[in-house]
């Protein structure tokens, strides 16, 4: 089912994965979702209000917390084997915080509500423990690196793993070197993924990217190329797939000098240990105190881990006092998390059932072709492409540079599909609905038209409906917000009484938090950043 410009899947993989299936008569995925939405009043202006509450302490909460500003909440799925199972857990947190948030709204796209520049975005605050305040300075650097406007925006993060069983099974058929420790294993092929999803992540901006429009309050005081698309402030880019995800998002000088290498497990903890320990002479001058208060960790190209972007990222839990990169060398890749996924307005949870199958589907069919690794100038390929694709993925006739040659953008995304058919075939034995592959046919058609994709729906309903971006997105946010008023009563009881018990046991870790720390924040802080 391959062509010219997409990969073969391994027949050892695909054996893998039909053996396990049937074995066990499940599916080897394991999903999570991290969505942010943004807290806005009636009028859609940012909420300056703290954070709910009810809504639990941010710094404890395991599925209610905040971003980077205090508005911009993100509601944490646990990790299940079923997306059933991941989509009731979605619903659940967002009727909660629905019904705990006043009158105002969670914003339903990506793209924010009117701003008043920096000054109305509200860093998010994690109470008065040490890693409460690392947490809280980590995001003034972030403001006054990047300017406190981008901490607005909002995406899903798709979060990725299979089962310990595939993976034993899939070496097994690849006759691996029985030497190499199964965590190993998982981790080289986890890499290969990844290196796979940096080549084709382009289609996912073209299929899903929804945020082709703004607010004009975004971008005051900022040049841009933005077009003008009303008379009432909204601005966009005719053919653009994500403005999120372009040159508006988190970019800066610094982070485009970045090399992280994505090859290897080693090259990559390497790589971003070395921006995290390279300083900036433009963050020197800005320092790291300001009236005697820190506003950034440090003065390094950045601060921590957290703050290199990256559409795709390598993951481990961490333990209490870990950063993620001594978790990821100590005990290797558990899953990956995807990153670059717009918030889908028309959805009330920001994703739908067809989108989480399609993106099981990309996922596994990255993992199951071949992955050689990447030198510096296909990065720099890779990166075009992602950039075509975000500015004017829909732009007729847009060339993308392929391996040997260039092909039109949806002559390779049908490929692309084409080829994950034998995958969904595999997914679909244990789904009788055949839902994979209805997934594929459903994005197949925005390939073959590209007015099916959100980001010209939005663009098409805001013509037709004469609606600015702002009116737009407010109303679908207050549909949802209604949609929530109206679960049945018994469902919401339950849901109530769980989320209210889980509030007051991380307000109460919390406050143990800081009642066990000791030494002054300064100390805390040079210990954490050796």
């Amino acid at each position: 089912m391959s062509g010219p410009f997409s990969p073969a899947i391994n027949a050892s993989g695909l054996s893998a994965l039909r053996a396990f299936i049937s074995d066990r008569q499940s599916l080897p995925i394991a999903r999570g979702i991290e969505k942010e939405g943004l807290r806005v009043t009636p009028s859609l202006d940012i909420a300056q209000s703290d954070h709910p509450e009810a809504l639990g302490h941010p710094l404890t909460h395991p599925m209610i917390t905040t971003d980077y500003s205090e508005a911009l909440l993100e509601l944490i799925t646990p990790v299940e084997p079923d997306r059933e199972s991941l989509m009731k857990d979605l619903s659940g947190v967002h009727h909660f915080v629905q019904h705990h948030i006043g009158d105002e709204l969670l914003w339903a796209a990506s793209m924010p509500c009117r701003l008043e520049g920096d000054a109305s975005i509200r860093i998010a605050g994690y109470g008065n423990s040490n890693i409460g305040q690392l947490k809280h300075v980590y995001r003034q650097g972030l403001g006054v690196r990047y300017g406190r406007v981008m901490q607005s925006i909002a995406g899903l993060h798709y979060n990725f793993s299979l089962d310990d069983g595939f993976w034993e099974t899939l070496r097994a058929l690849e006759g691996t070197d029985s030497t190499v420790s199964l965590q190993d294993y998982k981790s080289e092929r986890y890499f290969a993924l990844i290196r796979n999803f940096r080549r084709h992540a382009w289609l996912l901006m073209y299929l899903f990217g929804a945020s082709p429009v703004l607010d004009e309050s975004f971008v005051a005081g900022r040049s841009h190329s933005l077009a003008t698309f009303d008379d009432k402030g909204s601005l966009y880019k005719p053919d653009a797939s994500s403005l999120r995800m372009g040159d508006l998002g988190y970019h800066n000088n610094a982070q485009a000098s970045l090399a992280i290498c994505f090859n290897t497990l080693q090259n990559f903890t390497q790589t971003l240990g070395n921006a995290i320990h390279t300083s900036y002479p433009a963050y020197e001058k800005i320092g790291i105190k300001q009236n005697g208060q820190f506003i950034q960790l440090n003065t390094n190209i950045l601060q921590i881990e957290n703050e290199y972007y990256s559409s795709i990222r390598p993951k481990r839990t961490t333990r209490s006092g870990e950063k993620p990169t001594e978790a990821l060398i100590d005990r290797g890749v558990e899953y990956i998390e995807v990153r670059c996924l717009d918030l889908n307005p028309f959805m009330p949870y920001g994703i739908s059932e067809s989108q989480i199958d399609f993106l099981d589907t990309f996922l596994i069919h990255c993992l199951l072709t071949d992955s050689p690794f990447i030198p510096d100038s296909e990065c720099r390929t890779i990166d075009d492409n992602f950039t075509r694709s975000v500015n004017e993925g829909r732009k007729p006739g847009l060339m993308l540079s392929g391996p040997d040659a260039s092909i039109a953008l949806q002559d390779w995304g049908k490929q692309l599909i084409d080829s994950m058919l034998p995958i969904a075939e595999a997914l679909d034995s244990h789904n009788p609905d055949q839902r994979y592959a209805h997934a594929l046919e459903y994005e197949l058609e925005k390939l073959r038209d590209s007015e099916r994709t959100p980001s010209a729906q939005i663009l098409r309903l805001m013509h037709e409906q004469s609606d600015s971006w702002l009116s737009f997105a407010g109303n679908l946010s207050r549909a949802h917000k209604k949609a929530s008023e109206d679960v049945d009563p018994a469902q919401m009881t339950d849901i109530e009484k769980m989320y209210q018990e889980v509030a007051k046991k991380s307000i109460d870790e919390a406050h143990e938090i800081e009642r066990q720390d000791t030494e002054p924040f300064a100390s805390f802080l040079s210990n954490y950043l050796r």
